[in-house]
This record gives C-alpha cells, structure tokens and sequence, in this order.
C-alpha cells in the first residue's frame, strides 16, 4: 500500500532524482533549455543537432504517452548551440495517470539543470476573434481542475523543489512574452499572432456549446486539456515558462453550427503551422543567453 505522502505527492523527490540521474549518466547533453511539444507539432524535436532519443517506456518512472500525434520520446540535442531536452509528447489527464504523473517530466527537467521551459499545445479558439491557424502566447490560465481541488502540487510539499504556496501571478514571463512578439513581428508573422488566456478542461470530451459559453464569458480565449498543469510544477521549481497555443479549431458557440470539433482537423493545422512555430522557437532560444540569470 502506498502511504497517504506517497500517494498524494505522486512523484517522490527521490524517484525523480533517480530518472533525471539516469537520463543525464546515457546522454553527455547537459540541457538548460526544456521543450514540450504539444498535438501534431513535434517537429520540433527534429530541430536539435547531434539528437539522443529516449522512448518514454525505457525511462524509469516514467509514463508513456497514448495519444496518436504524440510519438513518446524525450530528444536531447543543441539548438543554436543552446543544451536542450525536448518531449515528443506529453501526458494528459484523461490518459488515467494521476496529476502529479503527468507533471513528472517537469521536475526531472529541473533537476537535469533545465532552466526556461517552452511548451507548445493545440487548443480550440474561444475568442470570436480568432481564426483556425493563429498562434496565441498564454499569457495566463485558468485552472479548471484546480477549483475542484485537482492540482499537481496538492499532498505534502518537498521544501527541495519549491514553497508550498507558489505564486501563479506571474506564470508566464513577461520578459519571454515580449520576446516572442518582437520575433513575430520580425518574421512577419503579426497577422495570426495573438496574445490570450488558455483555459485547462481534463477531456477527453471536447466542450459543449454550453460549456464554450461559459469559459468565454469567464474570460477565456482558448481551451484545451494540457500545459497549465505543467506549468504550475515547472514555475513551483522556480524555472521560467513560455507557452503557445495553435488554434486548431474553432469552438463550437451557436446551436445552429454543424461543425464539430475532431482531433484529425487539430494535427492537420498542427502541420500546416508548424514550420513557423519552429522558426520562432528556434529564435527566442538562441537569444536566450541574456535573461538566463533573470527570475523576472
């Protein structure tokens, strides 16, 4: 039987210690730099030079991925000379796992050196604004599980990985923000860039029209099943986060509409943008090296 700490914390600091010690005895990457690639844009990963490729199933105590667009695999590699460590997909909570599995790799990348983490998802477009295809930079989130008590950081706190009650005010980082919009606006890509509030459901059921309404009017702008659970383990650690949205489809509001939302329409628009996305990251990590030592 595990005990209630064990059971609650999910993720010991011991058992995450160990995975992070065997990653980092395989590979000679020393990774300051965490990707996490969500539905259809794990093409990222192809990006690193020199790569080292992981299956989920062969790292200890880890989960493994069993969503069809998320091929499981932890890439270490270089990307414009920057020590990185990139998911291939990522875990959600409608797989089973329990909250504090899914946000594991998030405190194994802290304690392989990881510092700024990037992590990418597709989500339905709330905001009637946009359009299927925009990139939207989380700017903040919405907890939905959490208010029901569902959060990775719920059962004992390990003072060695971060305060009990972290500050979520400022999740995503400013400084990060403004960077990803100024390489936007470099690279001309101003028109289909927005900056919003991502709202986290646990699926896998897409939203109904009634739900969309609500989250809408709650002030979200987008909606998916991943990302913020992450986020909340990875800034507890102290690391940075930086996170996007492709909007892969747009939610359903009107009783009328004869649309519906499918995963299919989620990797297409995935491929269709990725290329950009890539281009984009690729940027912001090479101009990492000026705020490595900002906490801002």
């Amino acid at each position: 039987m595990l005990s209630m700490s064990e059971s609650l914390c999910g993720e010991s600091y011991e058992e995450c210690k160990a995975t992070a010690d065997w990653l980092l005895s395989n590979t000679q990457v020393r990774p300051t730099v965490g990707i996490v690639c969500g539905s259809g844009l794990g093409g990222l990963a192809e990006m690193l030079k020199d790569p080292q490729c992981f299956k989920y199933c062969d790292i200890p105590n880890f989960p493994k991925s069993t969503v069809h667009g998320h091929a499981g695999r932890l890439v270490f590699g270089t990307l414009k000379g920057k020590p990185c460590v990139c998911m291939q997909g990522r875990f959600h909570l409608y797989e089973g796992y329990p909250i504090q599995k899914i946000t594991l790799p998030m405190r194994v990348f802290k304690l392989m050196g990881v510092e700024t983490v990037f992590l990418t998802n597709a989500a339905g477009g709330l905001n009637q604004d946009y359009k299927v295809g925009d990139v939207m930079i989380m700017k903040d989130h919405i907890n939905m599980p959490g208010f029901a008590g569902n959060n990775p950081l719920v059962g004992p706190n390990d003072d060695r990985f971060g305060v009990r009650f972290p500050c979520m005010s400022d999740a995503y980082d400013r400084k990060l923000r403004q960077m990803a919009l100024d390489v936007a606006s470099e690279l001309g890509y101003n028109d289909f860039f927005r900056e919003g509030v991502y709202c986290v459901l646990g699926g896998p059921s897409f939203e109904t029209i009634a739900e969309c309404r609500m989250l809408h009017k709650l002030g979200a702008d987008a909606v998916g099943m991943s990302t913020a659970h992450e986020v909340i383990v990875a800034r507890h650690a102290g690391m940075r986060c930086f996170a996007l949205s492709l909007i892969s489809n747009q939610a359903v509001m009107d009783y009328d509409s004869q649309e519906k939302a499918n995963h299919e329409e989620v990797l297409e628009t995935g491929r269709q943008r990725a290329e950009q996305l890539e281009k984009l990251v690729t940027i912001m990590v090479e101009r990492l090296e000026h705020n490595n030592n900002d906490s801002s």
